[in-house]
């Protein structure tokens, strides 16, 4: 068998029923499927049973202990030469496991990772979303995203780290690494500063994408994203130096976003209640500048993502996602860092149980 598609799963029965229609319809064929249920109260056995005829599928229950555990405990029972470990929200292009073949023939590498797109029948909402988290100008250049005119990323803000919802690991270096850590959030980026740190050799592979539903409504958005955020400071002390500038943009755009709320705050007061007319003039030149700059921001997001996504709607769309990716990571990030960096607090994440699967 030369790959072994590893998926953990929480109370998510109709999405596994996508991927596995999706995996049903691929041109390459070599390849098994391990379906790993991380204690769910709503199981996708049902479904498994439905595909079993259709694809080499093995179905798990275990307890729960969360997305890093579940796929080491697929690929503990998995034979193939690759383990392709997919989130359960993506659903795959019919050529994907062939790109990946190719790529792997054409140029051998140790690990992969490929990037993520919006299906046309995604909601507007998860539609801003994706463009949210690939677009150049919220740092998706660092996930294998597209540039500012939409083609494929030449250069990436930092290099390349798979994440867990497309990513591939040979046998050797999986059994070298010993899978994933018991970590709560940021377990897939520890697992590829890991990759990188055994000298392995890791690529993007830019024609092996996925269709990646992420969350549905702006509020589990938020806090996927705040989750991150605080994971990037629990990287930052597994591995020390790890953490580049580019981590730290959304918490920089976050306390940019809060200087120019109380400058305008500022400017308003100046205005209705300053002394002279010359207070009054500097107080509205400050509203002037403070809203400019979001409003260029929102503008310059509104403009391209219309263009990719073809609608003005998902366009307008983008502009909340925009804010809410990079306030969202930035307000997880700089809590993070002041309980665990400045008041040297123990602890991972935030949020419960449900949020562990991104």
């Amino acid at each position: 068998m030369k790959y072994s598609v590893i998926v953990p799963v929480y109370n998510r029965p109709d999405e596994v029923a996508e991927l596995l229609l999706s995996l049903s319809k691929q041109t390459f064929k070599d390849f098994d499927v391990h379906i790993v249920e991380d204690g769910s109260e709503v199981t996708c056995q049902a479904v498994c049973d439905h595909f079993a005829n259709r694809l080499d599928i093995h179905y798990y229950m275990k307890e729960n202990g969360g997305p890093g555990a579940a796929r080491n405990f697929g690929a503990d029972r998995a034979a193939g030469d690759f383990f392709i470990v997919l989130d359960s929200d993506v659903v795959l292009p019919p050529g994907y496991l062939a790109a990946i073949d190719e790529e792997l023939t054409e140029n051998p590498c140790d690990a992969f990772g490929g990037p993520d797109r919006a299906h046309p029948d995604f909601t507007p909402v998860q539609k801003a979303i994706s463009y949210s988290m690939t677009s150049f100008f919220t740092t998706g250049g660092i996930r294998g995203g597209s540039s500012p005119l939409g083609g494929k990323q030449k250069r990436a803000l930092d290099k390349f780290y798979p994440r867990s919802f497309n990513m591939g690991v040979s046998r050797e270096l999986w059994l070298q690494l010993s899978g994933f850590r018991a970590m709560r959030f940021g377990e897939d980026i520890d697992f590829s500063i890991r990759i990188f740190k055994a000298g392995a050799r890791c690529r993007l592979f830019p024609d092996a994408w996925v269709w990646h539903k992420r969350r549905t409504d702006f509020r589990k958005f938020f806090r996927q994203v705040r989750n991150s955020g605080a994971a990037r400071i629990n990287l930052h002390l597994l591995h020390p130096g790890s953490m580049k500038f580019v981590h730290k943009l959304p918490a920089l755009f976050t306390l940019g976003c809060v200087s120019l709320l109380t400058l305008f705050l500022y400017g308003l007061f100046l205005y209705f209640w300053g002394p002279d007319h010359m207070n009054k003039a500097f107080g509205f030149a400050l509203c002037e500048v403070t809203i400019l700059l979001p409003l260029l921001f929102a503008l310059l997001i509104f403009i391209d993502s219309s263009i990719r996504n073809r609608s003005l709607w998902v366009g307008l769309l983008s502009i909340p996602a925009a804010f809410i990716q990079l306030i969202g990571y930035g307000t997880g990030f700089l809590t993070a860092f002041w309980q665990r960096l400045v008041l040297k607090k123990k602890g991972e994440g935030f949020d419960d149980n449900e949020q562990l699967y991104k």
